[in-house]
């Protein structure tokens, strides 16, 4: 499957190119790749999800950029999935919570189960990948993650963005992406 690319465009409203600072007149949009390796790298993600009565819900997860879509699983239980249930629209975050440096990367999308057992393995490889012992070794945080999804303890759901949106910090020059899919 070959993801999307998407449209890239710098929105100079929220960037430095309306408010120039020293080496800011030349600010540009952050390419889709880079974002993507942001993805790919990050270790906790933000989720929100909208309860039935209108109210939002907000919880960390780990999650794991595969085949042009953010991954994450949960216990069927827990919030988040019941909140799914009902409405799947939803937004994964992550960034550096710093104003010098970095990229924040938002995904809005919707998020829809995987139960195909080969796809499951190949996203279970792709957090194995991304976490490295937190999931393999014993001694793991997350140790037995791949054994939980396979047996359907855990559920596990896809959010292909249906727009991305990043925020570039680079000392005083800032710039905010959008990538519209």
């Amino acid at each position: 499957m070959t993801p999307k690319q998407p449209r890239t465009e710098l929105d100079a409203r929220y960037s430095s190119a309306l408010n120039p600072r020293p080496g800011a007149k030349d600010v540009t949009a952050t390419d889709w790749a880079e974002a993507e390796r942001e993805l790919r790298t990050a270790e906790v993600f933000w989720i929100t999800t909208v309860r039935p009565d209108g109210r939002l819900h907000v919880t960390p997860l780990i999650a794991a950029w595969h085949e042009g879509a953010l991954h994450f699983s949960t216990g069927p239980g827990e919030q988040k999935a019941k909140n799914l249930a009902g409405n799947p629209h939803c937004a994964l975050t992550t960034g550096h919570n710093s104003l010098s440096e970095g990229l924040d990367i938002v995904i809005e999308g919707t998020a829809e189960r995987v139960t195909d057992p080969a796809r499951q393995d190949e996203v279970i490889a792709a957090f194995e990948t991304q976490y490295g012992d937190h999931v393999t070794s014993p001694e793991g945080l997350f140790y037995g993650f791949g054994d939980s999804i396979r047996k359907g303890t855990d559920l596990l759901f896809a959010v292909a963005p249906g727009t991305a949106y990043g925020f570039g910090h680079d000392g005083q020059v800032f710039s905010h992406t959008r990538y519209t899919f």
